[in-house]
């Protein structure tokens, strides 16, 4: 538990520094943690290695001593040795005394003079079997290698050197100082490159950081700075790239916003005038008609003769029947009864029929796995007003000499395809142009499919002719179709223009 306190600790700690002093913090800790265990492993090896050297050489300088000293000690000419002492002191700095012991054990000669430290006769003394005696003295002065090496086999006495470790010691103090210092130089190199590292890491990243905070508030023109082709780059143009996207989406939404506005209130005007022609309609056609057919009634009633009677109830039936025409051909404009009584088909096949009679253009309806069945209405009423609309635009716009469609149950969709041999037109020209009329139809197929949650295509290239490809997917219940009596799969509607319905 404490352990988990503790790194949560930390990292709440770490977590509210900066990337840069993170980052600064890591490399100058690597380059002090490397320096300074470089110059102890260094100052470990170095002071083993002159340890080593100062016992050879304290070995090697006894060893001359005694050899040097066998005769005079033998001639008893104390003066020579005395001589041989002080010159073994002088030409080696670090040796810190020299003496010889009788073959009795007493001082014979030595470097101390009168002042002869009385522990150092009984220190290290020298086993009959070898050749010399090394051991290191804790002293006063620090830390000394006495050897004691015996002259003539011990018969002449022994010869004794103590060498000190201060003269080692100050090379080695040297050495750590000069490792230090480089260790302090190499760490602030090591800052400057770690600063200048995170210059180069995170001015990228505040760049980004800026260009998000930017597109939070809804500048999606704002474009982060590509500094390099790293991955921080990378990164960048990623980004840069989504702005750019969804700048594009948000220009496309408040487009399709302001057309589906446009289209709105081209539908509240189409309805209202939809109205007044409707009550134009009534009021100029079927209230007249039906006024002739109160004054027929009276004329009727006052008529003489049934000759006069039969004459005037001919007029009222004709009267009757075209006013009944009208109102027939007044409620199809405004929906045709067989798309709700017959389907899709019928309804399309229908208005193709029409369509050829009146602009001699060939229409030919091919139908696939809709010959038998039903599709929800909504879905049959939006398929309808498509191809309405498309086969009005031909007739309208395409100057085309034929008219293909093809209503398909393809899997789990419905598919529609109204393919002309038209003049053809660009359709990014015609969808950002300021015309008005074709571009609210063309957005009202599209809004028509949307709304079903199918796909409009639209494909067309001047004098290429155009293709509209409608697909609306089937939702699983409502996708339950019902049973439509009817046999033909394909009809050419452009060969009965002048026939009745089949």
């Amino acid at each position: 538990m404490k352990v988990s306190k503790l790194w949560s600790l930390f990292w709440s700690v770490a977590g509210a520094v900066p990337v840069r002093v993170k980052i600064m913090g890591i490399i100058l800790g690597l380059v002090l943690l490397l320096g300074l265990g470089v110059t102890f492993q260094i100052r470990a090896s170095l002071s083993r290695t002159l340890a080593d050297q100062l016992d050879k050489q304290a070995i090697s300088i006894t060893r001359d001593v005694a050899a040097r000293s066998t005769d005079l000690i033998l001639t008893n000419n104390t003066f020579a040795l005395y001589e041989l002492l002080r010159d073994t002191v002088d030409n080696n700095q670090d040796v810190r005394y020299v003496f010889i012991l009788d073959p009795s054990g007493e001082v014979l000669v030595s470097t101390f003079g009168d002042r002869f430290p009385p522990d150092l006769l009984k220190a290290n003394p020298v086993p009959p079997d070898q050749r010399f005696s090394l051991e290191i003295l804790d002293t006063e002065e620090g830390l000394i290698h006495d050897v004691a090496v015996p002259i003539f086999d011990g018969k002449a006495g022994v010869a004794r050197v103590g060498m000190s470790e201060r003269h080692f010691r100050d090379v080695v103090a040297a050495a750590t100082r000069r490792l230090l210092l480089t260790t302090a130089l190499m760490s602030l190199i090591g800052i400057f490159a770690a600063y200048l590292l995170t210059m180069v890491l995170t001015r990228p990243i505040r760049g980004l950081v800026e260009a998000t905070e930017a597109v939070a508030k809804g500048n999606l023109k704002h474009r982060a700075p590509v500094w390099a082709n790293d991955e921080l780059g990378q990164l960048g143009m990623a980004f840069n790239a989504m702005t750019e996207k969804l700048e594009l989406a948000r220009n496309e939404l408040r487009r399709k916003e302001e057309m589906r506005t446009r289209l709105l209130e081209k539908v509240i005007s189409v309805q209202e005038e939809e109205r007044k022609r409707i009550a134009r309609e009534l009021h100029d056609e079927t209230s007249q008609s039906l006024t002739s057919l109160m004054v027929g009634l009276k004329i009727v009633q006052s008529a003489s003769n049934m000759e006069e009677v039969r004459e005037r109830t001919a007029e009222l039936r004709s009267l009757i029947e075209k006013t009944l025409e009208g109102v027939y051909d007044l409620a199809l404009e405004l929906r045709p009864s067989i798309l709700d009584d017959l389907g899709l088909v019928a309804a399309v096949r229908k208005h193709m029929r029409d369509y050829s009679r009146k602009s001699d253009i060939h229409m030919d309806l091919h139908t696939i796995g809709l010959e038998e069945k039903r599709l929800p209405p909504e879905i049959e009423t939006a398929l309808y007003r498509i191809v309405q609309e498309a086969l009005s635009n031909v007739i309208k716009h395409a100057g085309a000499e034929k008219v293909d469609v093809v209503l398909e149950h393809r899997g789990s969709s419905v598919v529609a395809k109204i393919e002309d041999d038209g003049r053809g037109f660009d359709v990014d020209k015609v969808m950002n142009s300021r015309k008005e009329e074709r571009r609210l139809g063309l957005f009202g197929m599209y809004e028509r499919a949307s709304l079903m949650g199918g796909v409009l295509t639209l494909k067309s290239r001047p004098g290429q002719g155009t293709t509209v490809f409608i697909e609306i997917p089937l939702d699983g219940e409502k996708a339950l179709l019902e049973e439509r009596d009817t046999n033909s799969e394909s009809t050419s509607v452009g060969s009965l223009s002048t026939g009745g319905d089949q």
